[in-house]
Formats: C-alpha cells, sequence, structure tokens
C-alpha cells in the first residue's frame, strides 16, 4: 500500500484577503449581531421572555466567550420594553417596633413619599408648638387644673371647719394631715401646751379625733383618684388638642396619596402616634430649646463643640419613629430594573441592618435597613457570577430560599446559620419578582445539577456557550465585520484587510481546526489590541498582516520559555531524542504541554521490551502511577489488536513492557497509543524502526488511527527538534487522516514541506504508518491467515508462533496466565 504525503496547501488553510471588498475595517458596517452563538442566544430569549416560575438562566461557557456581554445586551433590551416596578420603602410598625413594615408605592413616589413625611414633620413640629403655647390651650388647662384643685380643697376646708368646731386643726405633715389642738387666740397649740391640758379635755379631743380620721381618710384617699382623673383629663385635653393639629396635616397627606390605601392605613397609624405622643414630643422639644438656649448663652464647652445635647438626641430619635427608609426607587420612564452584582456576599444579596453607634451602645431600627441585590432587581433582573457566589458562605442557600418563597427576609449571617437567638430587628419579607442569571462554566453547571437537588428546579434554563463557529466565506465576512466592530468600540486603529485575514487564520488556529473560527471573544480581542499596539509602535495608519505577526510572535515569546527549555535540553541530549537511524523498540512520540493559553508540542522516546510470557502488556506508567485512566486505556488496547490479529489460533505468549523514556510527571490521554503499538510491533518482530520520523494518534483494537488533540503543536514540536539538528529531508511526522482537517501550520514549516525538507504522512491504518517506519511492507494475510515472512505482520506473527512453541516446551514449569494459557507460575496479571 502508498501512502502520499500531504502538500503545503494541505497543511494550512489560508485566507485571502482579496476575498474582500473592502480596504480596511473603518468602511465596515458594525456587527449588531451575536456572532457565533445561536444556540445560546435562543436561549436567552427564551429564558428571558418565559414567565413562569423556576425559568431562570444559566449561562454556561468557558471564559472569555462573551456569556456576559451577551446577557447584558439582551437584558438591556429587554428592559427597555418593561414596566418599572413599584419602590419599596421600610416604616416603623407602631404595635411592634422590631417588625418594621413593608410599603409599596409607585415607581418614583418612594423618595416623594420620604419628602412628603420629612415636611409632615417640620410642620406638626411647628403646629404642636403654636398649639400648645396658644392662650386657647393655656386657658383649658388652667381651667382643668383649677377644677381639679378645687375639689381637693374643698373636701378639705369642710374637714377643716369641722375640727375647728370641735377645738381641732388640721395641720399637713410629711406623713399626711395631722389635728392639733386649738389655743384660746384660734391658733395650733404647741405640743407642750396641749400636754398640760386637763384629762378631761384631752379625752374630748381625742373623740373628737377619732371621729375626724374616718373623714380625714376618705378624703386622702380621694386625692389621688381626683389627681389620676385630672391626669386623664389633661391627656384628653392634650389629644384633642394634638389631634386638631395633626388632622389637617395628615388630612391633606391622604388627599395626595388616594388611591394607595396602604399608606393610607400608614398615615392614620403616624396620626394616632403623633396623637398619643404628643405630649412627650413637646416635653423633648421644650428640653432641646433649653438646652439650645442655655448651650448659646455659656457659649461652646471645650472639647464639646458639634456634638448633640442629650435632649437633641432624644428628640430627634422620637421623630425619626415617622421617617420613611426608601428602600429601592425606581424612575417610571426607564424600564426594569438590570443589576449585576459583582461581589454577592450575603448581605449584598440579602440585604442588610445596620447599626448606629449613640451614647455608647450600638442601635438599629427600620431607618437603618439597607438592600441588597435582590431588592434593587426586584421586578427585573440580576446577574451573578456563579463561582463568586459558591465562594461566599450562606448566599447560595440564601437566594435559593428567596426564589423558592418568592419573597425576601432580610436577616442577618448569623440569624440565617441559626447561631444567633437575641431579639433583632424582623423586617417584613418583601414579594420577590425577579429574573436570575448565574455565569459559570460547564463543570460548574454539571456539578451543581449533579450535587443539588434543587438547581434543576430552579435553574431550568441553559443557555451554552460555544467557542467556536463554522469558517465559510460568509461567516469570515461577518469576522471581519465583527474586528471592525470591536476596533470602533475599542479606539483601534483599522485593520486593513491582510491583517483580517491574518486575524481570521489565528482565529483558526487557536480553534485547532482550519474549519473552525473562535469566538473565543477575549483572546480575539487581546490580539486586536496587540496587533494595534505594534501599529502605533512602528507609526502605521493602519494595522497589517506584519503588526499581526509582530503580535503572535510577542504572544509567543512571553509564554514560551519552558519550551525554550525543553528544546535547548534536547538538544544538549540531556533529553534523549534520536533523529536519524534506525532502532528496534523505540520510536519518538509526540505530547502537548500547556502554559496558560500557549501550547506547545514535545517529542518523547517510546521504547518497548519484549519475552515470552502469559500475554501481559505491561504499562510502566500505570504502574507507577504516572498514567492516567485514559493513557492507560490506550495501553489495554493494544491488548485487543495482538490478540485481534495474531493470536486468534494459538496464545499470547508474552510480556511486553512499554515506557515514555525521561517522563517524571503524570501522563494523560491515549494520543500515543499508536506510537507505543508501533514500538511493540518493532520490539516484537525485531524490525528496525526511523528515528527521523515522530507519530501520533490514538488507535483501536482494529488497528485503525484515530483523531488527537493539538496536532500542530506536535507536528512544530518536533520540527524545531529536526530544525535546529538539520533538516535532512529524511524527517518528518505521522498523524492521523482525520486530523488533517486540523492542520494550521506555521509558515516555516508549510515551507521546509513544500521544498522536500520535511515530510508530513496521514494514515488511516496501522498498517500505512508501519511501511512508512519500516520501509518494509505491512502484509495481507493469505487464506488461511498466513502473511508473507518478509513483512512486517509476518515477522510478528513468527515471533509470537515461536514464544507460543517455547512456552509450550517449558509447559510444566508453567502456571496459567489471565487468559487461561500457561504462564509463569505464581504471578497474577499485575505482577510480572
Amino acid at each position: 500500500m502508498s501512502v502520499e504525503e500531504l502538500r503545503p496547501a494541505e497543511l494550512h488553510t489560508a485566507c485571502d484577503p482579496e476575498q474582500f471588498d473592502f480596504q480596511t475595517t473603518e468602511h465596515l458596517e458594525p456587527l449588531e449581531e451575536i456572532l457565533g452563538q445561536p444556540r445560546a442566544v435562543e436561549a436567552v430569549r427564551f429564558g428571558i421572555d418565559i414567565q413562569q416560575e423556576g425559568y431562570n438562566i444559566f449561562a454556561l461557557g468557558p471564559p472569555g466567550t462573551g456569556k456576559r456581554s451577551v446577557v447584558m445586551l439582551y437584558l438591556q433590551q429587554r428592559t427597555a420594553r418593561d414596566h418599572a416596578p413599584d419602590d419599596w420603602c421600610y416604616v416603623n410598625n407602631f404595635q411592634e417596633s422590631h417588625k418594621p413594615c413593608a410599603l409599596s408605592v409607585p415607581a418614583g413616589r418612594g423618595p416623594q413619599l420620604r419628602r412628603d413625611m420629612e415636611h409632615l414633620l417640620e410642620d406638626v413640629r411647628a403646629a404642636l408648638t403654636a398649639t400648645f403655647e396658644s392662650e386657647e390651650y393655656r386657658r383649658r388647662h388652667q381651667e382643668l387644673e383649677a377644677r381639679v384643685s378645687q375639689g381637693h380643697r374643698e373636701g378639705l376646708e369642710q374637714v377643716q371647719q369641722k375640727a375647728r368646731e370641735k377645738g381641732l386643726a388640721v395641720m399637713p405633715t410629711p406623713a399626711g394631715l395631722a389635728l392639733v389642738p386649738l389655743g384660746e387666740n384660734g391658733r395650733p397649740m404647741p405640743p407642750d401646751e396641749a400636754r398640760q391640758l386637763p384629762a378631761e379635755r384631752r379625752e374630748q379631743l381625742e373623740q373628737a379625733g377619732e371621729e375626724l380620721q374616718e373623714e380625714m381618710r376618705t378624703l386622702m384617699e380621694q386625692a389621688p383618684r381626683a389627681q389620676r382623673e385630672g391626669r386623664r383629663q389633661e391627656r384628653e385635653l392634650n389629644e384633642q388638642t394634638a389631634d386638631a393639629a395633626v388632622e389637617p396635616l395628615i388630612a391633606e397627606l391622604r388627599r395626595k396619596y388616594e388611591g394607595l390605601p396602604k399608606v393610607g392605613a400608614y398615615l392614620d397609624a403616624v396620626k394616632a402616634d403623633l396623637v398619643e405622643s404628643a405630649e412627650k414630643i413637646m416635653t423633648l422639644l421644650q428640653k432641646e430649646q433649653q438646652a439650645q438656649e442655655s448651650s448659646s448663652d455659656e457659649g461652646p464647652q471645650p472639647g464639646m463643640a458639634g456634638l448633640p445635647v442629650p435632649a437633641g438626641v432624644l428628640a430627634a430619635n422620637m421623630m425619626r419613629r415617622y421617617a420613611v427608609n426608601v428602600l429601592v426607587s425606581h424612575d417610571p420612564h426607564n424600564g426594569a430594573p438590570l443589576v449585576y452584582e459583582d461581589h454577592p456576599t450575603y448581605p449584598n444579596v440579602i440585604g442588610r441592618t445596620e447599626h448606629l453607634a449613640q451614647m455608647g451602645t450600638l442601635l438599629a431600627d427600620f431607618t437603618l435597613i439597607k438592600p441588597g441585590a435582590l431588592h434593587r432587581a426586584n421586578g427585573g433582573y440580576l446577574v451573578l457570577e456563579a463561582h463568586k457566589l459558591l465562594m461566599q458562605p450562606m448566599v447560595w442557600e440564601g437566594l435559593k430560599r428567596a426564589l423558592r418563597a418568592r419573597q425576601i427576609r432580610i436577616e442577618s449571617l448569623g440569624q440565617a446559620a441559626g447561631f444567633i437567638q437575641t431579639v433583632s430587628l424582623e423586617p417584613e419579607p418583601i414579594p420577590l419578582d425577579v429574573k436570575v442569571v448565574l455565569l459559570g462554566t460547564p463543570m460548574l453547571y454539571g456539578m451543581l445539577r449533579e450535587l443539588d437537588s434543587d438547581f434543576a428546579e430552579l435553574f431550568k434554563v441553559p443557555a451554552d456557550f460555544d467557542t467556536q463557529m463554522d469558517r465559510d466565506g460568509e461567516n469570515q465576512a461577518l469576522y471581519a465585520r465583527l474586528i471592525a466592530t470591536l476596533a470602533q468600540r475599542e479606539q483601534l486603529k483599522p485593520f486593513d484587510r491582510s491583517a483580517v485575514a491574518r486575524v481570521i487564520e489565528r482565529s483558526a488556529r487557536m480553534t485547532g481546526d482550519s474549519k473552525r473560527l473562535s469566538v473565543h471573544m477575549r483572546r480575539v480581542a487581546d490580539l486586536l489590541h496587540e496587533a494595534h499596539y505594534w501599529a502605533r509602535h512602528e507609526d502605521h495608519d493602519t494595522v497589517t498582516a506584519a503588526d499581526v505577526d509582530r503580535a503572535v510572535e510577542a504572544q509567543i515569546y512571553r509564554c514560551n520559555r519552558m519550551h525554550e527549555r525543553l528544546q535547548e535540553e534536547i538538544q544538549r541530549e540531556t533529553l534523549r531524542v534520536e533523529t536519524t537511524g534506525e532502532r528496534v523498540g523505540q520510536l519518538n512520540g509526540l505530547a502537548v504541554f500547556e502554559f496558560g493559553d500557549f501550547y506547545f508540542g514535545r517529542p518523547s522516546r517510546i521504547t518497548a521490551r519484549v519475552r515470552m510470557g502469559s500475554g501481559q502488556v505491561v504499562d510502566i506508567e500505570r504502574e507507577v502511577q504516572l498514567g492516567g485512566p485514559t493513557h492507560s486505556k490506550g495501553v489495554l488496547i493494544l491488548s485487543g489488536f495482538l490478540t485481534g490479529r495474531y493470536a486468534r489460533k494459538l496464545p499470547l505468549s508474552l510480556t511486553a513492557s512499554l515506557v515514555f523514556e525521561q517522563s517524571y510527571g503524570p501522563i494523560g490521554g491515549d494520543s500515543a497509543s499508536s506510537a507505543e503499538l508501533y514500538a511493540l510491533l518493532s520490539a516484537i518482530g525485531e524490525v528496525p524502526l526511523r528515528q527521523s520520523l515522530a507519530v501520533t494518534g490514538s488507535v483501536d483494537q482494529h488497528g485503525r488511527v484515530q483523531a488527537i488533540g493539538g496536532v500542530n503543536e506536535k507536528i512544530e514540536g518536533f520540527f524545531e527538534v529536526c530544525r535546529t539538528r538539520g533538516l535532512t529531508g529524511e524527517q518528518g511526522v505521522l498523524i492521523p487522516r482525520a486530523n488533517v482537517q486540523h492542520l494550521m501550520l506555521r509558515a516555516d514549516v508549510v515551507e521546509a514541506v513544500g521544498k522536500g525538507q520535511f515530510h508530513i504522512w496521514a494514515v488511516e491504518t496501522i498498517d500505512e504508518g508501519i511501511e512508512i517506519l519500516t520501509g518494509l511492507p505491512a502484509g495481507e494475510p493469505d487464506e488461511k491467515g498466513h502473511y508473507p515472512p518478509d513483512s512486517v505482520n509476518g515477522k510478528v506473527a513468527a515471533a509470537l508462533a515461536e514464544y507460543a512453541r517455547q512456552r509450550r516446551k517449558f509447559g510444566p514449569m508453567m502456571g496459567k496466565g489471565p487468559d487461561g494459557a500457561t504462564g509463569d507460575k505464581g504471578k497474577g496479571p499485575d505482577e510480572g
């Protein structure tokens, strides 16, 4: 069989600048649509439009794919059409002050209500002061005091009159009223004189005193009742006076907010509390005024300038009871809110209650309640980064609880976790109507869906963002408009069409596929910015292809220190890689290493050793726990290939070991399995392999070579080793046929292939590859399944048959192997 080398045109799919009908991107219309994301865009539109519960959106894709930009663009378009939601306020609950009431008003009227209440309180202070200092109030208050005192005075006068008639006087003492004998002059008799009275007279006075004691006791009991009644009448007078002062002011506000029953009910509660607290308010206002007058007379005190006097603090706190805390307010003309919360801590999302330091203590009331992102986005849309959300304690659970209950309940982190049991503010929950969009990676989406049973119920719309799009003429024209849009938006120099073509070629290289273009917007935008930098550095009017090439070279240079060190160690033969001659059981495999966004290839020697044994192919990397599961799977497939092709009628009687020489780190993937199979066949048939060639590709049990990733980097990695040592025209690389469509090789590699200095073959089967590597025919089986003896397959089959004969010869000394054949006695398949 004959495998043709790949031609230079197959190694790099160029973008012809002549296909574009513009000279620079400044002549192109900006791209208004989202490029390369039809599935994600449709999902975002659906998730925004559907109004069913649980249809929140999870936008998933690798970082830099433009998830946030797309989501914000469509949400901005939608919010402009939506109606602005109501404003939300917190007001005092006059019955239970630790449970503030939530109050909603039409959009934009929350701040107006707050100002109206501030003006109301100013008017109330003035009205109460004027009313309670009026002549009418003083007259009525004096009349009330006179009535109360007159009743007590008349009762006392009656008792005094009866006492005088019986020769006694009623005298007030600290312990109450006392009876004292009267002298002949009508004045109370001194105690010494009273003791000198005749016994008969003293007895008469004592009897008279006992008769008066009952009346005096009744009088003393009536006095507190009279005072209480007077106090009650005084309160009624104060309330009537306050009601007369406050009612016209409240009535004016009621008319202004007519049609809002909740506001009306709140104003009624405010009026009732103002009327009930009018006396206390007036007392505090009077003390405040006295304190201010005293402070003004004495002048500023040292160290006390600017500090409010206690009476002023008490009065201010008293009036705070009637303030309105506008939690969120919306412009009625700006549509629904759109909130992106970059720092989603629990308070920033759910809300919080702040504390005010006053007189050495921390106080909290409804005026210190602050909104979270859910409050600001209520009635609209909230966008959050999933990984940031999950990094903060309790936020994910708090968000789910709010979405399930459809209400926002403000509580501290300690309350949410159940750590705090003390009495604190319990604001009334606010109804929640919000569409949440989470941004995250596919891995995070899969983990949440697998591990959190609530996730699928709350986020039913996945918007899957791709990193690639098809590369065809239409899409290349759209890509040019994308470059123009980014250049105009970022104020970059215009890109000429040669630069656009080069960006498109680099975009295809980013995807590792000549038929695809990258829509990883971050990497594309970075390339444009850096090309603009070099164009400005060279004082170019427009960005050219040379500027794009310079930007790519600079990107690689910044990241390829490790790559250069490895190449240096290979040239110094510290890392041994042979590029000349022939070896049995040895071949150059190719691997890809990653450093950030930079990938590079490195050749590694793969060696195989065989001996008679029990049919095992030992993966040394797996035995020392350096090989990953995929790599180990690829090695195990080799056993299936050997058994299926060469040992269908006789036992597989060999033990083979495979290893990546000078490999000291983990090995993943199965892209070297074809190279390992070539090395294994070479070792079994003792057929030398060309060391000037390197191989990549995985293999199945039928010997078909399968596609792998990083094909461009792998080819270029081996090419650099060969170029440094000198291109002989014998070196080259074998790749899977399926990978030809992915080739976007560098210009120097394509040029070397065109000159015959380097070769690239695309193979579909192991037989095609082994012929190139050995220069011998692979060999086809005849009718009896026998291979030609001079072919590679014939040599391998003969060697395996000889192993089987030798094994039968030592049969009595052999145990049973894993396939039922005899093997090394006392050793299992993982011990040999």
